[in-house]
């Protein structure tokens, strides 16, 4: 099994697109990249600690490569906005990609290029961040979508459209 740590807005919605994924085997939601240790999910909302809401996904790379992570990744979220995701706002909604090492960097700068080349008069404001220390979130807001965010309005508006592009863009790389 093999790691990739990415950051797409609200950690909610990116772990339930990438738990459909086939060969992911865990997701599990978190912080990365800010100054302050172990860091709660208030601290992180304020702002203030430069973290970024991001998951861990655990893959098998026998079945899905991390390029192809990385596709999905870019392909369910927009790369476009700076610090936001819709209507979530700030630095802790940015999209990141955190490598672990050397060659998942590089995997990332060409994963960007390949967006911004299929998506012309379009540019990718996805940093390449790292490295930099990973943080489990609180365990409520693991698995979030398949409990309680499917009673919260938040969720119900912003996942399932997230869903729907995981299926028509990555139909090869969806869990039946």
């Amino acid at each position: 099994m093999e790691t990739a740590i990415v950051a797409g807005g609200c950690f909610w919605c990116t772990e339930a697109v990438f738990r459909d994924v086939i060969g992911v085997t865990k997701v599990e939601s978190g912080y990365i990249g800010g100054s302050v240790e172990n860091p709660t999910y208030k601290q992180v909302c304020s702002g203030t600690t430069g973290h970024a809401e991001a998951i861990e996904v655990t893959y098998d790379p026998e079945v899905i490569s991390h390029a192809e992570i990385l596709d999905v990744f870019l392909g369910t979220h927009d790369p476009t906005q700076l610090n936001r995701q819709g209507n979530d706002v700030g630095t802790q909604y940015r999209s990141a990609i955190f490598p672990l090492d050397d060659a998942q960097a590089e995997e990332a700068a060409a994963a960007i290029a390949r967006w911004d080349a299929e998506h012309p008069g379009e540019k990718a404001v996805t940093t390449i961040e790292g490295p930099a220390h990973w943080y489990p979130a609180e365990d409520y807001h693991q698995e979030y979508w398949d409990g309680e965010g499917q009673r919260n309005p938040y969720c119900l508006a912003v996942i399932p459209p997230k869903l729907m592009k995981l299926r028509k863009s990555f139909q090869d790389k969806v869990k039946a």
